[in-house]
């Protein structure tokens, strides 16, 4: 007997909402209503909330385009439902999947598109929607590898690396983190900067956005850079999560990149991880939905002991 029902979120779930995804065991901050309803204006929020005997059991991030489709939401780089620390298994999943499928062909959506949340990111292992997904014959529509260093195994960056940081040394460079918002200003038209020179292509958050991100998230957004003679030459945006430290945004300048200042930056960042973070993940390296990969950049992350993840992306058509 399949004991789930589906119901939407509404913004009277808030506070129920924060505060299953503070104890699940496979959510990020991106997940709490203050990231995800910060651009509420340019998606339409079709989230969904799992019950069982009145209470909820999970949840999923989501949306419904007017072609009729269900998507994890557009907004989030990952998304998948979000499950408790305990008493949900595989059969639970399975259940829930069929309760899923029947609440979309009530609602005349014909297929779903869902992004499961990388393995690296869960408290513990939450693959139960990868299962489900084979077992109603899901296709994968997406493969995107990451890098990510495992530092519980990390064989450390290679020679050239080492040898960029020991000459960044002896230049006298600094690191530093980046707190106020006027050097988060700086930070941000440096970025602006970098990806229309390099890649014609601008940041998907505005300054302003970035800022209130911070704002509301300052143990999680976080900004550090690379200083010479004062003035800044290389800069990261990280998204630190209870596992990850993920390399949201880099920007570096002409002077930064001829004198390899991105390289103690990164450094840094990979030897001052918080407590209980085991990875440091510097994002995908591809384009097209994985069927081209960037192997300059990719190996450019593996020189610092990165090796892969993969972010994949799944329709079922129901």
């Amino acid at each position: 007997m399949n004991d789930f029902t589906i119901k939407e979120y509404t913004s009277a779930d808030a506070g129920m909402w924060n505060d299953f995804t503070a104890s699940a065991r496979n959510a990020t901050f991106l997940f709490n209503r203050g990231y995800m309803d910060y651009h509420a204006d340019r998606f339409t929020d079709r989230s969904l909330i799992a019950m069982r005997r009145g209470k909820p059991v999970a949840l999923l991030p989501a949306e419904v385009t007017t072609d009729g489709v269900l998507h994890s939401h557009r907004g989030l780089t990952y998304g998948g439902w979000i499950l408790p620390r305990k008493h949900f298994d595989a059969t639970d999943m399975l259940r829930l999947f069929d309760e899923m499928i029947s609440w979309c062909r009530a609602c005349g959506i014909g297929a779903i598109d869902y992004k499961p949340l990388p393995s690296i990111y869960a408290a513990a292992p939450s693959d139960e929607d990868l299962y489900a997904l084979w077992r109603h014959g899901a296709v994968c529509t997406e493969s995107n590898i990451s890098a990510t260093i495992d530092i519980t195994a990390n064989p450390g960056s290679d020679s050239i690396q080492r040898s960029k940081a020991n000459r960044c040394r002896r230049m006298g460079v600094e690191v530093i983190e980046l707190t106020d918002d006027e050097a988060i200003g700086r930070f941000h038209g440096m970025l602006c900067a970098c990806l229309s020179e390099r890649h014609d292509a601008a940041p998907v958050h505005s300054l302003d956005e970035l800022l209130l991100l911070h704002r509301r998230f300052p143990e999680w957004i976080r900004f550090f850079a690379t200083m010479l003679d004062g003035a800044m030459h290389a800069a990261i945006c990280i998204y630190d999560t209870t596992t990850v430290r993920h390399s949201q945004y880099t920007a570096t300048t002409p002077e930064g990149r001829k004198n390899n200042l991105l390289t103690p930056l990164t450094m840094h960042l990979i030897s001052t991880m918080q407590p209980g973070q085991r990875y440091m993940d510097f994002g995908i390296s591809n384009e097209h939905g994985g069927r081209v990969l960037n192997e300059g950049l990719y190996a450019y992350k593996a020189s610092y002991g990165a090796t892969g993840t993969i972010h994949t992306r799944y329709r079922l058509d129901i």
